[in-house]
C-alpha cells in the first residue's frame, strides 16, 4: 500500500511539474517540428532516463540538504550557470538559422537519445523538487527509504515525467505543424525562456 501510495503521488507530482513549457519539454516539441513525431519520442525517452536517476539522486541527498541549508543554493547557483549558458546557446542558434524552409532531414535514434539526455541532465531543477517530494513520505523528516521505495520513486518520477512530454509530443506536433511562425523563432523563444528562468533564479538567490 505504501508504495502504491508512493507510485501515485510521485507519478503526479512528476507530471503536473513539467506541464508548464520548460526547457526539456520545449526541447522535445521543437524535435517534433523538425524531425517529427518518431524522433521527439526518442528524445522524450532519454529525457525521462535522466529524470529516473535525478530522482534517485534526489532521495540520497536529501539527508545532507535537511543537515546542510546551503546545498539548495549551491543548486540554484549552479542553475544560474546553466541557464546562462543555454540562452546563449539559443540566442546564437537563432541568430545563424538559415532562412532556408525546413525539410524532414533524416536523423540517428541514438543521437536523438543522447540529445534527451543531454537537455535533461543539464536541467537540474528537477533535483531539488524531488528532494522536497521524497521528504514527504518520511516521518520526522529522516530519509530511510528501503530499495524497493527508492526504486518506485525513481520510477514512478520518470514515468510521470514522460507521460507529459508524450502529451507535448502529440498535440503540440499538431498545433505547431500549421505555426511557421515557432519554426523561424523557435530558438528565440528558448533563449527568451531561459531568460525568465535566469532572472527567477537569480531572485531566488539574492532576492
Amino acid at each position: 500500500m505504501h508504495e502504491a501510495n508512493l507510485f501515485m503521488i510521485t507519478f503526479s507530482a512528476a507530471l503536473l511539474g513539467v506541464i508548464p513549457p520548460g526547457l526539456v519539454n520545449m526541447s522535445v516539441a521543437k524535435t517534433c517540428v523538425n524531425l517529427g513525431k518518431k524522433a521527439g519520442t526518442v528524445k522524450a525517452l532519454g529525457a525521462s532516463a535522466v529524470v529516473f536517476f535525478q530522482a534517485l539522486l534526489a532521495i540520497f541527498i536529501a539527508k545532507e540538504l535537511i543537515k546542510n541549508p546551503n546545498y539548495k543554493q549551491n543548486l540554484l547557483l549552479a542553475g544560474i550557470f546553466v541557464l546562462s549558458a543555454m540562452m546563449i546557446y539559443f540566442l546564437v542558434a537563432a541568430l545563424t538559422r538559415s532562412s532556408s524552409s525546413i525539410s524532414s532531414p533524416s536523423y540517428k535514434s541514438s543521437s536523438q537519445f543522447f540529445k534527451g539526455v543531454l537537455i535533461s541532465a543539464i536541467n537540474i531543477f528537477p533535483i531539488p523538487y524531488f528532494v522536497v517530494i521524497s521528504t514527504l513520505f518520511t516521518p520526522q523528516n529522516h530519509v530511510d527509504f528501503t530499495l524497493t521505495t527508492k526504486l518506485t520513486f525513481s520510477f514512478s518520477a520518470a514515468l510521470g515525467s514522460m507521460t507529459t512530454f508524450m502529451v507535448y509530443v502529440y498535440f503540440f506536433d499538431k498545433i505547431i505543424k500549421e505555426n511557421k511562425t515557432f519554426k523561424q523563432y523557435s530558438n528565440y523563444f528558448m533563449a527568451a525562456l531561459m531568460l525568465c528562468l535566469l532572472l527567477i533564479t537569480i531572485y531566488r538567490v539574492y532576492g
